[in-house]
């Protein structure tokens, strides 16, 4: 008899160790796996105890601590899983974002540039003879439209009336604030025989890179 409330009192016991180091490692990532099955275990013995009306103390704190590890651990691991969620769905959002700033540096963005971050104005080109030499500039007014600082390098193009290429050049703009207009000189820079094209000629942008 004494036998046998020993071993019930020692299936209690052993529901009662297992119940407090489920909650023990119940807070350790990985780990708290098997705190998972100690608490399932702690939580049975406990119900055996009460079904074979071993000591109430311990059948109950074997109970009691089985179910508190069982949730801490789901808990535990749901915070876990989220926060890892959280940090793939930051580095996504990262590498998209270092993916479109590439793309605006290859100038692959054009069309969005000029959307949304730069308005592009061309003057008049001309001819300004000289005893020497000729100076030659098409005005450019750059806009940043965008609400922060970047820098601009436009490429531009110049056609004939049946669309036939030219010329081209470049223009930098460096750290253009939000909201903030600057002129430049384009095609400063003319082959002669090109000055009468130039005169008639239609101006576009052909590619916009921003940094």
């Amino acid at each position: 008899m004494e036998n046998a409330e020993k071993k019930k009192s020692g299936l209690a016991t052993a529901g009662m160790v297992l119940g407090i180091v489920g909650i023990c490692t119940s807070f350790i990532p990985i780990v708290n796996n098997a705190s998972f099955v100690l608490g399932i275990l702690a939580a049975v013995f406990g119900i055996i105890g009460l079904i074979k009306k071993m000591p109430l103390g311990k059948t109950l704190s074997a109970l009691i601590l089985g179910v508190l590890a069982i949730v801490i651990t789901l808990a535990c691991q749901i915070s876990v899983s989220k926060a890892i969620d959280d940090a793939v769905d930051e580095m996504n959002e990262a590498v998209n974002g270092l993916s479109d700033d590439l793309s605006a540096m290859a100038g692959e963005k054009t069309d969005d540039i000029l959307e949304n971050n730069l308005d592009v104005a061309f003057g008049d080109f001309v001819v300004i003879e000289g005893d020497f030499l000729d100076d030659t500039e098409l005005k450019v007014i750059l806009t940043n439209k965008g609400s922060e600082t970047a820098s601009f390098t436009v490429k531009i193009e110049a056609t004939n009336s049946d669309g036939s290429r030219i010329t081209t050049d470049n223009i930098y703009a460096d750290s253009l604030k939000a909201n903030q207009s600057q002129e430049f000189k384009a095609f400063t820079l003319v082959e002669s025989d090109k000055y009468e094209a130039l005169k008639n000629a239609t101006f576009k942008v052909l590619e916009v890179s921003m940094y």
